[in-house]
């Protein structure tokens, strides 16, 4: 496609980076949150500002995604206004969501029976910091030719986009990787109570392990932030915990054992129950420390 006219549906904390660098890169953007409030920076800008996804829907030939969970989804997609509903739907549905590889794949059935029109899932791995620097990892499922054509849209906000099959593929790509993530981020925040208590400089914990096998991106950002903890959450427990719930659902659907992950998920449930749900993920840490204290 030459100059396609892309539409950006969810305007969170990597929605609107995202939609930035899209912007950025000389697109033609429209826009649509649930909470309009959220688009002037991105209106601004010089991004348009739908009313529905239906309105956004006719005006584009790319529809992007970025919501926070299936039901969310399925309202844009299928809901009253919906983009289901454009009297001449978007060529492509990119959906940037992390959702259950059978959900997206009875989504993107749907759309197409009701459009003719194609759904790629395409989640992203990389945090605010990657889509604000436009290096996102974009695991995508969906048909080789399609995916090749909207790979130079995602351009504009990932340094890789790889396809790992047919629907569906992204989606079971990114679960495993929340599924590394998730059982670092609890040996994380093991290793830093562990440390704290012990006496050393946790502080200086990133630099000494840098280069070593135990060193990583999730060490670098996330053990910072527990030595000195973030004004704004970048992932938050609640997200990973409805992670966990599509790896768990996955896990049974392939006849798959899982030992460590059902831990970590009772380790982030007992976080959200204890009201630390949209607290920042580097945070959990707390959670071992109210069980070592002589008085829990």
């Amino acid at each position: 496609m030459t100059n396609p006219r892309v539409g950006f549906c969810g305007i969170g904390r990597m929605g609107e980076p995202m939609t930035q660098r899209l912007l950025a890169a000389g697109h033609e953007v429209a826009v649509w949150n649930r909470s309009a409030a959220k688009l002037g920076a991105l209106t601004g800008a010089g991004a348009i500002a739908c009313v529905t996804p239906q309105a956004l829907g006719e005006c584009v030939d790319i529809a992007l995604l970025c919501l926070g969970d299936g039901k969310a989804v399925e309202d844009v997609v299928f809901g009253e206004h919906g983009l289901v509903h454009a009297a001449t739907p978007p060529r492509f549905i990119v959906d940037h969501s992390t959702l259950s590889p059978a959900l997206t794949r009875n989504l993107a059935k749907r759309w197409h029976a009701a459009t003719g029109s194609v759904w790629i899932d395409a989640p992203v791995s990389g945090g605010t910091g990657g889509a604000e620097a436009g290096t996102l990892a974009v695991m995508a499922g969906g048909p080789a030719d399609a995916i090749e054509a909207v790979t130079p849209v995602l351009r504009a906000f990932s340094s890789r986009v790889t396809r790992m099959g047919e629907i569906g593929a992204g989606q079971t790509t990114k679960l495993a990787n929340q599924a590394i993530v998730a059982t670092t981020l609890a040996g994380l925040a093991e290793a830093f109570v562990l440390a704290k208590r012990s006496g050393i400089d946790t502080g200086a914990v990133p630099s000494a392990l840098q280069g070593g096998w135990a060193d990583s991106v999730l060490l670098q950002t996330l053990w910072p932030r527990m030595v000195t903890p973030p004004e704004f959450a970048t992932g938050t427990v609640r997200v990973i915990l409805k992670d966990l719930d599509a790896i768990a659902e996955l896990a049974h659907t392939s006849a798959t054992m899982q030992r460590v992950l059902p831990e970590v998920r009772r380790l982030l449930k007992d976080a959200a129950e204890r009201g630390m749900a949209d607290w920042d993920l580097s945070q959990i840490f707390r959670i071992g420390e109210i069980e070592s204290s002589p008085d829990a």
